[in-house]
C-alpha cells in the first residue's frame, strides 16, 4: 500500500507545473548567437549559461542558433524547439540576416511578433534582442529596421536589449575580418550586455544572491 501511495504521489507531482527554471533557457538566433567562427565554448551564449549556473546551478541552456537564419526560418522552426525543450524563456536573437538581405520590414516585425506570441504562449518569458544593419542600406531602411525591434518590444511588453552589439560592431579589434561577426574577445561583453535583461526572467527562486547583479 505504501509503495501504491508513494507512486501516486510521485505522478502527481510529475504533473505539477515547473518554475521557469525547469525547463531552461531556448536562444533562437543566428549566426551571432552560433557564435560564427568560434568554437561552442567561446561563443556568449556559453558564456551566458556559465553565468546563469551561478544564480541557478544546473539550469540549462540550448542554443538553437543556425548561421544565415532568419526571422522567418526561426518562426517555423520555433514550436518543435518549444515542443522539445519546453523551455522557461526564450531568447530572441534574430532579424539581422533579414537585413543584410534587404528582406521588407513588415515582414521582419511581423515574424518577431509572432515568435513572442508562440513563445508565449508555451509559457515562456521572453528577451528580445534588437540588431542594426549598416548605414549603406540607406537611411529609411536602416532606420524602419532598427525601429521594428523597439515597435515589438514595446507591443509585446517584453525584455528587451535595443542593440546587442552596441559598442562592439564599429570596433575593429572585436570584430572578424568580414566586419559582421564578432570575434572571441567580443564574446565575453555581449554576453554582459544580455545578462542584466535575462537575470530578472529566470526567475527568483534561483537567486542565489549572485553578487554581479
Amino acid at each position: 500500500m505504501r509503495a501504491l501511495l508513494s507512486f501516486v504521489l510521485a505522478s502527481v507531482l510529475s504533473c505539477v507545473a515547473l518554475p521557469a527554471a525547469a525547463g531552461g533557457v531556448l536562444v533562437l538566433g543566428d549566426s551571432i548567437g552560433a557564435g560564427y567562427g568560434l568554437p561552442p565554448e567561446a561563443g556568449w551564449v556559453h558564456a551566458l549559461g556559465e553565468r546563469l549556473d551561478t544564480v541557478c546551478p544546473g539550469m540549462p541552456v540550448h542554443n538553437a542558433s543556425v548561421s544565415g537564419e532568419t526571422s522567418a526560418g526561426g518562426r517555423r522552426r520555433l514550436p518543435e524547439l518549444l515542443d522539445r525543450h519546453e523551455p522557461g524563456v526564450v531568447v530572441i536573437e534574430l532579424g539581422g540576416n533579414d537585413g543584410l538581405r534587404g528582406l521588407p520590414v513588415a515582414e521582419l516585425r511581423a515574424n518577431l511578433a509572432a515568435i513572442v506570441e508562440t513563445a508565449r504562449a508555451a509559457g515562456a518569458r521572453v528577451l528580445l534582442l534588437g540588431m542594426r544593419i549598416p548605414p549603406n542600406y540607406g537611411p529609411a531602411y536602416t532606420e524602419s529596421f532598427a525601429a521594428a525591434f523597439d515597435t515589438v518590444a514595446e507591443a509585446a511588453s517584453v525584455a528587451y536589449v535595443p542593440f546587442l552589439l552596441e559598442g562592439i560592431a564599429l570596433d575593429e579589434s572585436l570584430m572578424q575580418a568580414d566586419g559582421i561577426h564578432p570575434n572571441a574577445a567580443a564574446q565575453p561583453a555581449i554576453a554582459a550586455k544580455v545578462w542584466p535583461a535575462l537575470k530578472p526572467l529566470v526567475g527568483s527562486q534561483c537567486d542565489n544572491g549572485d553578487e554581479e547583479g
